[in-house]
């Protein structure tokens, strides 16, 4: 087995882990839900241990296939690191990598990734230019910058995305506004609650929370502020005004300090929308330097987010 197919396996295995399904998986990769029960089959026979319990409803992992998993993150990483800079040294890939990233998360996640990114690779530069908008798919500054950061649905098909990191959205409220109005056990709950909304229009999954295999809409019925920032959003959630349904990458940092609380995470994180962060280009084939930043977001952001480690490791010490 080659890297590459290396990669792909121990990858489409780390995703039946996130998701827990084999059809949720499935849809980050060109095949079909029986498909990857074959090769996930095929890894456990080439292991020697059963790494997932299967049901009608959802795939755990058993003891072996999270002893393997941790093992499995890093082999990804490496494996891709290790391409990159195989890239950057037989390349030598000198100049600008010029990258529109949405403010929030360029602040919070790749900012402090590409720093690290140009420790290693003195002969590289970065021009960072940070806007508010996180879901607009048609790459408008392309052209201008090498690289879009986006979030949502492709709305061109003459761009390439190279996916980076998936999004998972989590109900939460301040600790006092639970104390002042109760708990809701379940989604459909909410209806009963005071709630912070998207102005205009909202991402797609918003409100939105899987059951029996269906997405089902449930928001507050009264609604205490609306913005067309997300940011803005996180404010009234920690000021105590009502329930936000929030990407993790924004929420996270909060959840962990305890500042909001995970509302409906009884069984730990809920899975991942089916669309995720991507970095969007014109061209098919990158240039060397924006394909060694490629494959250095990729290790540092996939095949689980750390936002979304650091999470998942908290709610199941609880």
């Amino acid at each position: 087995m080659n890297p590459n197919q290396l990669t792909d396996q121990l990858g489409l295995f780390l995703d039946v882990l996130e998701t827990g399904s084999f059809s949720a998986a499935s849809r980050r990769h060109p095949l079909t839900p029986s498909a990857v029960a074959r090769r996930i089959d095929s890894l456990e026979n080439a292991v020697g241990s059963q790494l997932f319990i299967r049901s009608t409803h959802a795939v755990r992992a058993t003891p072996a296939g999270l002893a393997f998993a941790e093992r499995a993150r890093r082999i990804v990483a490496e494996l891709r690191l290790a391409r990159a800079e195989a890239v950057s040294l037989s390349s030598a890939p000198e100049g600008l990598i010029r990258i529109d990233a949405p403010a929030a998360f360029g602040r919070r996640h790749l900012a402090p990734v590409i720093a690290d990114f140009l420790m290693l690779y003195p002969g590289l530069d970065v021009q960072l230019h940070l806007i508010d908008s996180f879901v607009d798919m048609q790459g408008l500054n392309l052209g201008k910058v090498d690289l879009v950061l986006r979030a949502g649905q492709m709305a061109d098909t003459r761009l390439v995305a190279t996916p980076l990191a998936s999004m998972v959205r989590i109900a939460c409220a301040s600790p006092q506004y639970l104390k002042r109005r109760g708990v809701p056990t379940e989604p459909a709950q909410l209806i009963e609650h005071d709630g912070l909304d998207w102005d205009g229009l909202a991402p797609p999954f918003a409100w939105r929370f899987e059951r029996d295999g269906h997405l089902h809409l449930h928001r507050p019925a009264r609604i205490r502020m609306s913005a067309n920032n997300a940011e803005a959003l996180v404010c009234g959630a920690l000021a105590g005004l009502g329930i936000a349904h929030l990407p993790t990458w924004l929420a996270s940092e909060y959840l962990l300090r305890g500042e909001l609380l995970p509302l409906f995470c009884e069984n730990g994180l809920p899975p991942p929308e089916t669309t995720g962060i991507y970095a969007l280009r014109l061209e098919q084939q990158p240039n060397s330097r924006s394909r060694l930043l490629l494959e250095y977001l990729k290790t540092r952001f996939s095949p689980i987010p750390p936002w979304d480690l650091a999470l998942q490791n908290t709610l199941d010490r609880h």
